[in-house]
């Protein structure tokens, strides 16, 4: 199988490389393939007519893109639109990575998000990320559209921000009313491949780490699992409002697995990601 994989450079990349190294891959990035530029895509999938196209690339910098609409929505929208319209005319099954931020974050925390619930994005990141879903829907006829959250691995990462903050202060911090699922970048990049190699139907799939918990409890768990006590540094919880960003953050991120886990891919728990992680990361 002929892989094409965008965003080369980034932290899902990295995994998703790895999980695929028995394959044919062609690795870009921006410097390689500009997504944004349909030309550009159209030339370079004529001349290495991939199976699969893998599409990585992303503008994730939530807080910055409230000041930057222009280029998150050539990267989150443009982009993907590009690769669907090309993946389509060269057969290509695309494979585009989406976010929890399409919804509202305002569900009762008694419900969790299904796939087809109402999309109310309330952030630049989200309304782009949805117009990114939509632009592939529109264009595109096999594809798979695979939402995340709070996503870690080989890269700059929530867990590696606390590891360090952990052994170097005696006290911290953490938001406790936002609900949602860690996902560890390996799990999620073998949920890519189990669904390509399972070929289960085209769609919308919610793919993170089995369970939920919120920034705060995970932040209990990294430190529990890495020996990180009580005593070496405390773990204060707040709310969202003591803690103001410029981009809201959802209070309920959780995702229902049931459709992709109907369709036969095995997903682990979130903390059992976490400890795979924690023996690589150290």
């Amino acid at each position: 199988m002929k892989i094409l994989i965008t965003g080369g450079k980034g932290m899902l990349a990295k995994a998703v490389i790895e999980r695929f190294a028995q394959e044919e891959l062609i690795v870009t990035d921006v410097e390689e393939l500009d997504i944004t530029n349909l030309e550009k895509v159209e030339e370079f999938v004529e001349n290495c007519s991939p199976d699969v196209i893998i599409n990585c690339a992303a503008y994730t910098a939530v807080d910055k893109a409230e000041e930057d609409l222009a280029l998150a929505r050539k990267i989150n929208r443009d982009g993907p639109k590009n690769l669907a319209i090309v993946a389509k005319k060269h057969h290509s099954i695309l494979v585009h990575v989406s976010t929890d931020y399409v919804f509202g974050g305002d569900l009762s925390l008694e419900e969790i998000y299904q796939e087809e619930d109402a999309k109310a994005p309330v952030t630049v990141y989200g309304i782009t990320k949805l117009e990114g879903e939509e632009a592939i829907k529109e264009n595109a006829e096999q594809y798979y559209i695979f939402r995340t959250a709070w996503l870690y691995g080989d890269g700059n990462n929530f867990v590696r921000t606390m590891l360090k903050l952990g052994r170097e202060k005696d006290r911290l911090t953490v938001v406790a009313d936002q609900h949602g699922s860690p996902t560890y970048s390996v799990d999620l990049a073998d949920i890519i491949a189990q669904a390509l190699e399972k070929k289960i139907p085209y769609g919308i799939y919610h793919t993170t780490n089995l369970g939920f918990t919120t920034w705060y409890e995970f932040t209990k768990e990294i430190f529990r699992q890495a020996g990180i006590s009580d005593e070496n540094c405390e773990v204060v919880p707040v709310t969202s409002e003591e803690f103001i960003r410029p981009a809201k953050r959802p209070k309920n991120s959780m995702m229902s697995k049931d459709k992709i886990l109907n369709a036969g891919v095995i997903i682990p728990e979130w903390k059992d990601g976490l400890r795979r992680y924690l023996e690589i990361e150290g």
